[in-house]
């Protein structure tokens, strides 16, 4: 067992000294790179036109020149300008419980949540009387919370913040500061993405992308249906595979804090690994689709 941990996890080991990738870097630029190569042309001249207004937006230090950096600025500024984005911390996620029935309208109060959100977005990118750095700003939010929503600990929850107060250990990475919602963030989503066959934009298949995008035509009904897959994969993946963690959902906040550290074992990530590569193809082809249909039509001629 002990060499196979280290087969797995010693490639870590080279990463530890460079900057880390996560679902908020690496895998949401992966999930833009796919939308790009599937917008449209009036759409790409679209964002093109409105990434031209990235200075309005007054983020020097988070830049907005593509829609790979839209699909980190929310995370950047938040960070940068925490007093300015404070409003739109409660938009990246939203707590489901996982110990009940799921319910798209659970702990998303006045709106403040990510499914709520990407329908309220859409409609401000889709409105060309507001000004432009407005839609960028929307664009980006709508471009990041898709690819929120596609981490499953973005919305299943066990009244632990969605995994951020399950401790759990990865391979030999600094386990004092390790829990369940960062290594799906980060450690899980870097391998899985990493892993050869690379996921290349051009090799998703329309089969695929008609697949991805069925379901209602409604934004606010679509965004209902993929949430529910995402939150379906907490509950049946990311949180009852971690090894040596009682999987209850009977645990009070300090009951928690005394439970002992689960482990991502090698079979652990050999389960996770296609879901967390499914969903980020998913989202990417997603993201395609609602920017699509927000910049599908072009102002009538004056």
């Amino acid at each position: 067992m002990m060499h196979r941990l280290i087969r797995l996890f010693a490639p870590l080991a080279l990463l530890a000294a460079q900057p880390a990738l996560a679902w908020g870097d690496y895998a949401h630029r992966l999930t833009g790179s796919i939308a790009w190569s599937q917008l449209s042309p009036a759409a790409r001249a679209e964002v093109q036109r409105l990434l031209r207004s990235e200075r309005q937006l007054e983020t020097p230090d988070c830049k907005l020149a593509s829609i790979e950096d839209a699909s980190v600025w929310p995370d950047c500024v938040r960070g940068q300008y925490r007093d300015r984005f404070a409003f739109s911390a409660p938009w990246h996620y939203q707590n489901i419980s996982v110990c009940a029935a799921f319910d798209i309208n659970a702990k998303c109060p006045n709106g403040d949540c990510v499914t709520a959100q990407i329908p309220r977005q859409q409609a401000i990118l889709a409105d060309r009387s507001r000004p432009a750095h407005e839609r960028l700003q929307a664009f980006s939010f709508l471009v990041h919370f898709i690819g929120d929503m596609h981490q499953p600990l973005h919305l299943g929850d066990k009244a632990d913040l969605g995994g951020n107060n399950v401790r759990a250990a990865y391979g030999f990475k600094a386990p004092d500061r390790m829990n369940l919602h960062r290594i799906w963030d980060s450690e899980l989503a870097e391998r899985a993405l990493t892993e050869p066959p690379a996921i290349a934009p051009q090799r998703i298949t329309r089969t695929q992308r008609r697949a991805f995008t069925a379901g209602p035509a409604n934004t606010a009904a679509r965004v209902a249906e993929w949430a529910r897959a995402a939150w379906e994969i907490s509950r049946t993946t990311a949180y009852p595979e971690l090894q040596d963690y009682p999987d209850s959902c009977s645990f009070s906040a300090e009951a928690l804090r005394a439970l002992p550290r689960g482990m991502v074992t090698p079979d652990y990530v050999a389960k996770a690994t296609p879901a967390v590569r499914d969903q980020v193809t998913r989202a990417g082809t997603r993201i395609a689709l609602l920017v699509n249909e927000a910049l599908a039509t072009r102002p009538a001629a004056r």
